[in-house]
């Protein structure tokens, strides 16, 4: 029967997923190679035509600084929504529109040439720059999600992947809380991951096996789960060294989150400004809320250290301290809470007997004393320990222990 480290390597093989480097979302080679297109030719049309009347360098320059508002134009609406560029699009054209419509009638006034060019051309960059940003600044309110497909696929929604560590495979409790299904997305597991938890199986000391091969005992039971995607990662990053700091570095390239137990990098991790989930976290929020006054019934274990207590454990582990308890021992007791400690090892809860149970523990022991002391079958009457006699049964007689016969004689002969 295979080992379930072999299983899991036997499942790792042919997965993985290719890491992107930053330059692969900012754009290749050939985006600049446009852009570098772009400036050289505006600069030899700009250097060739002489705007302006300028010539040479100074003509040159002008092209240039026309590319570089073009780039910073670029580097600007790269950043904005579709919704956006769809209005400002929309509301330029019809300022546009809207100054063609000033100008036919300005064109019909009596009014010199040099006001009119001045007027027809101030109604066009007035019109033309209200309609860009009204139109931006209202794009948000359009429905573009139907125009998606004009542009293309539509983009899928960006996966949520959680990072396993070590730690967290061996404590087990994740596979649970997947089964419970509260955990959506993308489970990714590293490759030095699976090699340390492996290093872990096979280590000469038996504990450390016995983890070791816990550990991928419960990646395979997660991954047999069909509502759980597990994703096995195959970037590495040696100069990082140990575990937990390749871990970091690969939620800092992918935007996953960490899940782990280890306090250590749950530290690191949060300093950094990465989303951890702790599994420990997780099962302390959802430890029930114990207030001072509620009524509580408990099963006394021991006894506690302070005289006259008994302590006792509640399903999550959390220590109940009963007052007055200690001759209660594995008995449940109804005890009402009188305070709530919370310390570094856990939840503390402390409680006292109910007055009922304290009402009814002196009778019961008066009358448990009553039964050990009277041997003879006597009954106590009053507290002067007056004894009564105890009542005997008259004896038979010799007549009366004769055989009687079950039916009597028939009076008819």
């Amino acid at each position: 029967m295979p080992s379930p480290e072999s299983r899991v390597s036997a499942q790792v093989e042919g997965q993985g997923i290719s890491m992107r480097g930053g330059w692969a979302s900012r754009g290749g080679w050939d985006f600049w190679a446009v852009r570098v297109f772009l400036v050289v030719c505006t600069g030899a049309v700009s250097y060739t035509s002489g705007p302006f009347g300028l010539r040479g360098i100074a003509a040159a320059s002008v092209g240039l600084l026309i590319a570089l508002v073009v780039l910073l134009a670029e580097l600007r609406l790269r950043r904005a929504a579709l919704s956006g560029l769809l209005g400002g699009a929309l509301g330029a054209v019809l300022g546009v529109f809207a100054a063609l419509l000033v100008t036919l009638v300005i064109s019909r006034t009596n009014e010199p040439e040099p006001t009119k060019s001045f007027l027809e051309f101030s109604a066009l960059f007035a019109f033309g720059y209200l309609g860009l940003v009204l139109g931006s600044r209202r794009g948000g309110e359009m429905k573009v999600d139907g125009l998606d497909g004009l542009f293309g696929k539509k983009a899928a929604p960006a996966e949520s992947m959680k990072l396993l560590d070590t730690s967290v495979l061996i404590d087990g409790r994740i596979a649970d809380i997947c089964e419970a299904q509260f955990m959506e997305g993308v489970l990714g597991v590293p490759q030095f991951v699976l090699h340390e938890l492996q290093m872990v199986a096979d280590s000469s000391d038996s504990l450390k096996r016995q983890r070791g091969r816990r550990g991928l005992e419960v990646l395979q039971r997660i991954q047999k789960m069909p509502q759980v995607e597990v994703r096995i990662l195959d970037a590495d990053f040696p100069q990082a060294g140990d575990v937990d700091h390749k871990l970091v570095e690969l939620a800092r390239q992918t935007g996953a989150k960490i899940v782990t137990n280890d306090f250590n990098l749950n530290k690191v991790a949060t300093v950094q400004g990465f989303v951890v989930l702790n599994v420990n976290q997780l099962a302390h929020a959802l430890k029930p809320a114990v207030l001072p006054g509620e009524p509580m019934r408990v099963l006394i274990l021991r006894e506690g250290k302070e005289p006259n207590q008994g302590v006792a454990y509640l399903d999550d582990g959390t220590m109940v301290v009963v007052d007055g308890a200690r001759r209660l021992i594995n008995k449940s007791v109804d005890i009402t809470v009188t305070s709530v400690h919370q310390t570094t090892a856990g939840k503390m809860i402390f409680g006292r007997l109910e007055e009922r149970a304290e009402q009814m523990a002196p009778p019961l022991r008066q009358a448990a004393a009553a039964g050990r002391g009277d041997g003879g079958g006597a009954v106590r009457t009053d507290t002067t320990s007056r004894v009564e006699p105890p009542v005997r049964l008259p004896e038979r007689g010799p007549l009366d222990r004769q055989a009687r016969p079950i039916f009597p004689e028939s009076d008819v002969r």
